[in-house]
């Protein structure tokens, strides 16, 4: 397999760990973030949220930016999590990058979909859990966990900037190179390619097979009118480089 092409739309500190996966599996990449994370203005409130932690039971990060943000807080301050407050993960990579920071990781769920943490809490009947989140972060996991009546907090960790101005031009040079996909890991990436795109632009990324991390996205880039050619059923970054691998072979046959 050889001379294909992705546009990879990750946010830029992450973008090279995508990059890689694929150039392991002899598949090029070029490199334009859709979305941009900001963590700055929210770092006070997430201060406050480590400082009344004692008495939660569960403290939930639903991605590895959340991760990051919780890590640089405790790094700045020099708090520490109380003891009887056990940390969940949406997915491996959130699990990575708390472990990274000294954070032990009580729980994992086998499905890596935001929701599917409720699923492995247990009994939360008056049980008090915080969830650090992205600003527009969907509300279904607060609601799951609402619904088998826990007693939910949520804290913004940091926001999403879709469609960053400044990408606006390395967007359109991309665009104007031969691709063969383009990969994307959240709606949010879906959404800020098309608010950077031009009318032009957003014609051709609609000629380019939509690579999905996993069902949400996908579900973003259908409404968004791209061609969704592959939904990876390990919803991580090599999850994805394996499904895109997979599928470049099967379409070269």
């Amino acid at each position: 397999m050889t001379n294909r092409t992705v546009l990879v739309t990750r946010p830029a500190e992450r973008a090279s760990r995508l990059a890689g996966l694929l150039a392991a599996r002899a598949i090029g990449s070029v490199e334009v973030p859709t979305i941009a994370i900001d963590a700055e203005p929210f770092a006070a409130g997430v201060d406050a949220m480590v400082e009344r932690l004692a008495g939660a039971d569960w403290l939930v990060l639903t991605s590895a930016n959340g991760a990051e943000a919780l890590a640089e807080c405790l790094q700045r301050t020099g708090h520490r999590l109380p003891h009887g407050t056990r940390v969940a993960a949406v997915g491996p990579a959130t699990a990575a990058a708390l472990r990274r920071a000294g954070i032990a990781v009580d729980h994992v769920p086998a499905e890596f979909l935001t929701v599917a943490v409720a699923d492995g809490l247990g009994d939360v009947h008056g049980r008090r859990i915080v969830l650090a989140r992205a600003d527009a972060a969907t509300p279904q996991l607060r609601e799951a966990l609402e619904e088998r009546e826990a007693v939910v907090e949520e804290v913004v960790a940091y926001r999403i900037v879709e469609g960053p101005p400044a990408m606006h031009d390395a967007l359109h040079a991309a665009l104007c190179r031969p691709l063969d996909g383009i990969a994307f890991t959240s709606g949010s990436t879906v959404r800020g390619l098309m608010r950077l795109a031009s009318p032009t632009d957003r014609e051709r990324a609609r000629t380019l097979s939509a690579l999905c991390i996993g069902p949400v996205t996908a579900e973003v880039a259908r409404g968004a009118g791209l061609d969704v050619a592959v939904v990876a059923n390990e919803h991580t970054a090599a999850g994805l480089a394996g499904a895109i691998r997979t599928y470049f072979q099967g379409v070269s046959q």
